[in-house]
């Protein structure tokens, strides 16, 4: 799509559809919670979107779903804080989730703590790229699922962790609110960031032209991803033939 606000009013219209749709679903125990930030934090996403979406990016990475100190506090994929405000001068009021769990407060951007995952993804840009309009001049970024699912103990259940009775309505879902921003911005590369990216990406997106491929998820939960987390994906996306 060559017109940039063609492209933004698509991705806006798509990103509502997938709010609407997934704050209809239900879950079950374990899970007593759960956040929908393109619901209470829809004015930065929306602010990312616009500002940021660009017909010329051709690098699609696609992470699984929101972490609780990233885009679970300010609606920006894999959120972290201080890259939002300072990296991408992006900052919106914020609001709260139907059910907020006690332990998981949403504070919006005057949340202080750092979400690791994120630190990494978008440090990794920032190194490399000399401003963020550079970066979204070639890449967009956005997270597979909305959702962010919390136990009682505040404890976060990531999506590839629900029963098949959850996860097969949630994943329709996923999938054509995907194929609906690849249709935008018809990118050359989908990069999934971790394995189960790369999956729902292989998986929505048979029939589609366009190359997919896989980094190192950069969670501090990952022994290799403590390791070198930049050096490493550099390194991966230069084999792909990415970068």
């Amino acid at each position: 799509m060559s017109n940039r606000g063609e492209l933004i009013q698509s991705l806006t219209k798509a990103a509502q559809k997938l709010r609407k749709a997934t704050g209809k679903l239900s879950f079950a125990d374990p899970i007593t919670h759960v956040y929908n930030p393109l619901e209470y934090a829809w004015h930065s996403h929306k602010s990312y979107i616009e500002q940021y979406a660009k017909p010329t990016a051709h690098i699609l990475f696609m992470g699984m779903n929101p972490g609780p100190w990233g885009m679970a506090q300010i609606g920006i994929p894999f959120g972290e804080i201080s890259a939002a405000k300072d990296w991408m001068k992006l900052s919106a009021p914020v609001e709260k989730p139907r059910k907020e769990h006690p332990k998981r407060p949403i504070e919006g951007f005057d949340c202080q703590r750092s979400e690791v995952s994120g630190r990494r993804l978008w440090g990794l840009f920032a190194d490399k790229f000399e401003n963020a309009d550079a970066f979204f001049d070639q890449h967009f970024v956005l997270n597979y699922c909305p959702l962010v699912f919390m136990e009682e103990t505040g404890r976060n259940r990531t999506p590839d962790k629900l029963p098949s009775k959850e996860s097969t309505p949630l994943n329709k879902l996923c999938d054509e609110h995907l194929r609906s921003v690849i249709k935008t911005l018809q990118p050359q590369w989908a990069i999934g960031v971790g394995g189960f990216a790369e999956t729902r990406l292989k998986e929505a997106l048979v029939g589609f032209d366009l190359r997919i491929g896989r980094i190192l998820h950069p969670s501090p939960a990952s022994p290799a991803a403590n390791r070198d987390w930049a050096g490493t994906a550099t390194k991966q996306l230069e084999k792909l033939g990415v970068w």
